[in-house]
């Protein structure tokens, strides 16, 4: 194999690292650089855009270490049996790209994966060694993100954590009866082992700084994980469910939602078609609902078709089970409680806030609501307020077409024949 330069590994790596979701830079400590001893701050090729909380673009250096593996995952492109050119980086040369990319404003933190080469202990080495030598030898302050091996040694992983701001296992897919068909070399036992070794030491850290202001810190942003969708049988509920076990376990910061991607040579047990894009956007909503918006698992699972374990692809799934539990509604705006105006279709957590404190001053309307919201066209079926009550409507059928958001029209060829 001819020797690669460091531009030509790049290409192939950086576009290796595309298949992974959970980039992401949300909650990481911040650090500065004043005592002119650092450089980078939390405050191209292979760069991804993650947001922060507040809303700030940052952008990470994302790309694998190598793109070589030992196990052979029918799902991924960079499986021990795929024809794919293979590409590997000393640490070294990642540690001086990301430094090089920063001092050019391109990246503001890495992103760092990795397949498994020759051992899961000797790739974790690799990793935590790019990290080390970013912090200790060149005192770098911006953000880094691991993705650590579940069957690597635990101090290997207790030493990411220590350099990394946010440390990730991928789960994969969301049965266990799915990893077993599609990635038998990976153990649900051992992923889940390893993530609740890392939320132990995150909490173990976070109850040693309140104690000792000099105690080290512990992935201060977290863990993560990413679940692939579609790639087996698993329906919506079932990922939904999934989700939720991992967030009440394990204590995430966020799942990610990969919708799987045909790849090039697939194994014959793949599907041949990806799922529709919108189911990944479909979950990600779910995902919000539960997070944000006081949803029990089971309430968004109840949206899901009965026959079909499926989220529906035309409306949203808060929108689903308003429709699904007409019974919940009207809601009143001038005396509902918060948790109820969340399950309000087109109420988001902003408008809610504002109508909260609006209606302490005098009663609302439906033009106050009006501009508080996109549209409200579709609140108003849902809602009561001073001047509006609506119509009874139960049936589903008669309602939907009322709140539901219209399909795009179709673009028109400038050049059609």
């Amino acid at each position: 194999m001819a020797q690669l330069d460091v531009r030509q590994k790049l290409e192939i790596l950086a576009d290796a690292a595309k298949y992974d979701a959970s980039c992401a830079s949300s909650g990481t400590a911040k650090r500065n650089s004043a005592d002119g001893k650092g450089i980078g701050s939390t405050e191209g090729m292979g760069i991804c855009h993650a947001y922060a909380p507040d809303g700030r673009c940052i952008s990470l250096l994302k790309i694998l270490l190598t793109n070589s593996c030992i196990f052979d995952c029918h799902y991924c492109i960079n499986r021990k049996s795929s024809n794919v050119r293979r590409a590997r980086f000393t640490a070294q040369e990642v540690v001086n790209l990301t430094l090089s990319f920063y001092r050019r404003n391109y990246i503001e933190g890495l992103f760092l994966s990795s397949g498994i080469i020759k051992s899961s202990n000797y790739t974790m080495e690799q990793l935590v060694e790019v990290a080390r030598s970013l912090r200790e030898d060149h005192h770098f302050r911006g953000y880094i993100h691991l993705k650590t091996i579940p069957d690597a040694d635990p101090e290997l992983v207790h030493q990411a954590g220590l350099y990394a701001d946010r440390v990730s296992i991928n789960v994969e897919l969301p049965t266990v009866g799915g990893l077993k068909r599609l990635a038998p070399e990976k153990d649900n036992a051992r992923i889940e082992g390893a993530m609740g070794e890392i939320k132990a030491a995150i909490i173990d850290t976070a109850e040693a700084r309140t104690k000792y202001r000099s105690a080290p810190r512990f992935a201060p942003a977290g863990q993560s994980t990413q679940m692939i969708v579609g790639a087996d049988a698993a329906t919506d509920g079932d990922i939904v469910t999934k989700a939720s076990t991992l967030y009440d376990r394990f204590g995430l910061r966020r799942v990610y939602y990969s919708a799987f991607s045909p790849i090039p040579d697939a194994s014959s047990v793949l599907p041949l078609q990806r799922p529709p894009l919108m189911r990944e956007h479909r979950l990600y909503q779910s995902d919000w609902l539960m997070r944000f918006y006081g949803f029990q698992p089971r309430e968004v699972v109840a949206a899901t078709d009965d026959a079909t374990g499926m989220l529906p692809l035309d409306i949203d799934p808060k929108l689903a089970w308003a429709l699904k539990f007409r019974d919940q509604f009207p809601v009143d705006v001038n005396r509902a409680p918060r948790e109820l105006l969340w399950r309000v279709p087109g109420l988001g957590t902003k408008a809610v806030k504002s109508i909260l404190a609006a209606r302490r001053w005098r009663r609302l309307r439906l033009d106050d609501v009006a501009r508080l919201t996109v549209s409200i066209a579709r609140i108003r079926p849902f809602i009561v307020a001073e001047d509006w009550r609506p119509v009874t409507l139960t049936d589903r059928a008669e309602l939907k077409p009322l709140v539901a958001p219209r399909p795009a029209r179709q673009q028109l060829e400038l050049f059609g024949a």
